[in-house]
């Protein structure tokens, strides 16, 4: 059985997409310190030729975990979002399929921003008919606070032998930690895709921009099976 964790973030890129949809098992890891001017709370969709963050403004004190860190008491930024989304991707060619339940989703009451991350990346599983089990870390046992150590204990917590990593963690990651535990560790491989992008006169984009949410592949190439092909599946 495969693994992965990883944070909780606010409508994620294609990549993170294509991790759940590679293991049996994906973890929030949302009781982490909450980290500013990531992509906790914040993720970029294309207007115009630009890229352009859709921001979820928050309250939080240093050291505040992600599910600690709370959503600001500013009805504004609702607006904002779904202003944004509109504009970009109203004439898209499946903004009509799914940003309903989407327009829902940002304008429920959420106290805390786990709550409205995770229930983002749930809508886009769906969306892409991903079947991924979806657990959250809080709601499990307490593990190691050494961050390989915490890995290593969720993945022998749900029952997994192998822990799909993000392809940056040669960095961060205790290998020789991971070979004593006897868990196998594998790196994620993804190659972005390009596909048509909608633009300001709704063709063809004359340029390609790469590593958005994966909302602008959602609506400018559909779910389902047709929406897999993007997550390199």
């Amino acid at each position: 059985m495969k693994c992965a964790i990883h944070q909780p973030q606010f409508l994620p890129w294609l990549g993170y997409l294509n991790k759940i949809s590679s293991c049996d098992v994906f973890v929030f890891l949302d009781n982490v310190q909450y980290k500013k001017n990531e992509y906790q709370n914040r993720n970029r969709i294309r207007i115009g030729n630009e890229a352009k963050w859709l921001t979820i403004p928050v309250s939080f004190k240093f050291g505040d975990t992600i599910n600690q860190t709370l959503i600001a008491n500013d009805p504004r930024w609702r607006k904002k979002v779904i202003s944004s989304i509109e504009y970009s991707y109203g004439k898209a060619p499946f903004f009509k399929v799914f940003t309903p339940r989407l327009f829902e989703i940002i304008q429920s009451d959420w106290s805390y921003l786990a709550g409205i991350n995770q229930a983002t990346v749930e809508w886009l599983i769906n969306c892409f008919e991903i079947k991924t089990k979806l657990l959250v870390c809080s709601k499990l046992p307490d593990f190691s606070m050494d961050p390989t150590g915490r890995l290593i204990d969720i993945c022998r917590h749900v029952g997994a032998d192998t822990y799909l990593s993000g392809a940056g963690a040669h960095d961060y990651l205790d290998m020789e930690q991971f070979r004593k535990s006897g868990l196998n560790i594998e790196f994620q491989e993804y190659l972005h895709p390009v596909y048509p992008q909608c633009y300001d006169d709704r063709k063809q984009a004359p340029e390609f921009l790469s590593h958005l949410s994966a909302l602008d592949g959602l609506m400018n190439c559909g779910g389902g099976e047709q929406g897999r092909k993007i997550l390199r599946l």
